[in-house]
This record gives C-alpha cells, structure tokens and sequence, in this order.
C-alpha cells in the first residue's frame, strides 16, 4: 500500500508542480518561446484550456490554472481518503488542499532554486532551463542581491532565500499541526 500512496503523491505533485509553473511563468513573464516553457504549456494544455473558457484571468493572473490546481491538490486528498490513507471531512479536504498547494509552491521555488545554483556550478553556458529558472527566480532573489554586499563574485542569495523559505516552512507547521503531512 506504500507504494500505491507514494506513486499517487508522485504523479499529483509533479502535475501540480506543472501548473503552478504554468502560472509562475506568466507572473514572471518569462519567455514564453523557451522550450521548457513550451513543455509546461503544453503538459497543462489538456486541463487548463476547458477552464479558461469560463473562469478569466485577473490582471495577468491565470486563475483558471490556479483553480485547476486547487482542484487536483482537493483531488488528491480526497482520492487518499477514499483509499484509506486519510480521515477528513469532507469541508476539510478544501481547507488542507489550499494548504498543500501553498506549500507545493515553496516547495518548488526552494527546488528550483537548489538546482538553480547546482547548474550554476556544472553547466558552461546557458541552458534553456537555466534562462528560465533565472527568470523565475529573479524576483525572489533580486530584492537579496541588491541588499548583500559584494563579496568578490560568490553570490549567497541563493541560500538566503533557502534559509528564509525553509525557516518559513518550520514556523507554519509550528501553528498548523499536520502542515508536515501535506
């Protein structure tokens, strides 16, 4: 049964993980014409694209990709609890699946920016995906940059913004009890 819950928290994760891509790269107004972008675009298409025919965007926000999102994060919990790995109410699966979807959002930008500095180190030049996740990241470690003073080449923004998102992450689950499960 282990294996079932982590296969299924895999494949919801990583789509998650897509579509909340999906709507970061619109925030970020990262280059749209970047193959990884295309990738995500397209991996999203099938169930975005019947919700934008009646939920709009909002000033440049995808809300119907966040309202897909929301839905698959409620989709997995309630698929949990109907294979017994979780008991909830009904009106709970809404509450922890808003909850889950914010923490997968740290939980990507902390990943995104980890392999970020990783590619950094190994890769020569600019790949496609490092040009994006510099667009992503750009907001987020920006604000850093411009505070740190210059320390001869070697930026620590990168793990600033790892030491705050991941102190963020403690001090949640310590108000939210089950914020470790999700």
């Amino acid at each position: 049964m282990e294996a079932i819950y982590y296969l299924l928290d895999l494949v919801f994760g990583l789509y998650l993980m897509l579509l909340i891509l999906r709507v970061w790269l619109q925030a970020a107004r990262a280059d749209f014409y970047n193959p990884f972008s295309q990738f995500v675009v397209k991996a999203t298409n099938p169930v975005v694209i019947p919700f934008r025919r009646f939920i709009p965007g909002f000033k440049g926000l995808d809300i119907a990709t966040i309202f897909v999102a929301f839905l698959i994060s409620c989709a997995k919990l309630f698929i949990f609890m109907l294979l017994g790995f979780y008991q909830m109410e009904p009106i709970a699966i809404v509450l922890i699946g808003f909850l889950a979807l914010v923490k997968q959002v740290g939980t990507l930008a902390l990943t995104i920016m980890i392999v970020m500095a990783i590619m950094s180190w190994v890769v020569q030049s600019a790949s496609p995906i490092q040009v994006i996740f510099y667009q992503l990241t750009q907001p987020i470690l920006g604000p850093i940059r411009r505070i740190m003073p210059d320390l001869g080449g070697i930026d620590l923004s990168v793990m600033i913004a790892c030491i705050a998102l991941i102190f963020l992450d403690k001090l949640i689950a310590g108000f939210i009890p089950f914020w470790s499960f999700i």
